[in-house]
């Protein structure tokens, strides 16, 4: 028996492959959890969600502008109609857009909160909406990154989405302990997915930078990640909330 056997779990942005939540959408359901995967690219949701069918998991698809309030009514709806409840959501889908401050226009920075922490705020609102209706003690994730722990150049716009997401779900998980939903991040390091891959491009001086300070001494695959994730949306995890989950290999203990 699965970790999470049983669980219903929602992953946005989990069409990129490699990705933090094609990754962890995989292995949520190789614990046995049903996962639906969304994605504003609708046809890469449906590639992962049919590698997951095809490994024997249970997996379905949908398209999602994760910014979108009406397309968040609608998902969860259509969760509510057909699995009855939600146990987690992770909210994943996130962009970078790496440029120093005089470079940064207002619509890179708008754009990037918007994806970045607004869209969090949505999935959050909706899915405890849920899990109070059903009396679920379900599982909030919410995606963050180092660079909301440690100033890292080029990055200003998205560290402030960033680091909105910490304050906002510590304040969520003292709103929600007392029903047993859970809200905590994750805070990935330098991971080897599609978005790392990018900023190699938009910022390569800084990109070799990092890698470079690694201790480690490698940029950390998409699983470990995902174990992560794992972790949270089980009952191995029932008594942590509001917690930061660093996972970089020690990048930012320097």
């Amino acid at each position: 028996m699965g970790l999470v056997e049983g669980k219903v779990c929602l992953v946005t942005g989990g069409a990129s492959n490699p990705g933090l939540g094609h990754a962890i959408a995989h292995k949520l359901a190789s614990e046995g959890a049903s996962v639906i995967v969304t994605d504003v690219d609708g046809e890469g949701a449906e590639r992962t969600a049919a590698e997951i069918n095809a490994q024997g998991g249970q997996a379905q698809a949908w398209a999602q502008d994760v910014t979108d309030e009406a397309l968040w009514d609608e998902t969860i709806g259509r969760i509510r109609a057909e699995y009855g409840k939600l146990d987690a959501l992770i909210n994943n889908a996130g962009i970078a857009v790496l440029k120093t401050l005089p470079e940064l226009t207002l619509a890179d920075y708008n754009r990037q909160l918007l994806v970045n922490m607004t869209s969090v705020f949505l999935g959050t609102q909706k899915a405890v909406a849920l899990m109070r209706e059903t009396g679920v003690k379900g599982s909030i994730i919410n995606m963050s990154s180092v660079a909301a722990l440690v100033g890292v150049p080029a990055c200003s716009a998205y560290a402030a989405a960033k680091g909105g997401v910490i304050g906002f779900t510590k304040t969520v998980a003292s709103e929600t302990a007392a029903e047993g939903i859970r809200c905590n991040t994750i805070h990935p390091g330098l991971i080897d997915t599609n978005m790392q891959r990018q900023s190699s491009v938009d910022n390569p001086e800084e990109y070799v930078k990092l890698n470079d300070a690694v201790p480690m001494g490698y940029m950390g695959p998409p699983h470990s990640i995902a174990d992560a994730a794992l972790f949270l949306v089980s009952d191995l995890s029932t008594y942590m909330t509001g917690a930061q989950m660093v996972i970089d290999g020690g990048l930012i203990n320097q």
